[in-house]
């Protein structure tokens, strides 16, 4: 199970940490603050092919 994320350098997010929690964990806030890329983020580190876009 993951417990944190960190991210830096991706897209528009410079540098961030996210806790999770046990359970439900989602993502909100306004549009493009980055919530899609950091989901397509987490998709390729699980191994999900990427595109260019």
């Amino acid at each position: 199970m993951l417990k944190e994320l960190s991210i830096e350098n991706l897209a528009v997010i410079e540098s961030a940490v996210i806790p999770l929690t046990d359970g439900f964990n989602a993502f909100t806030g306004e549009t493009g603050a980055g919530k899609s890329i950091l989901i397509h983020g987490i998709q390729a580190v699980l191994g999900q092919r990427t595109n260019k876009d």
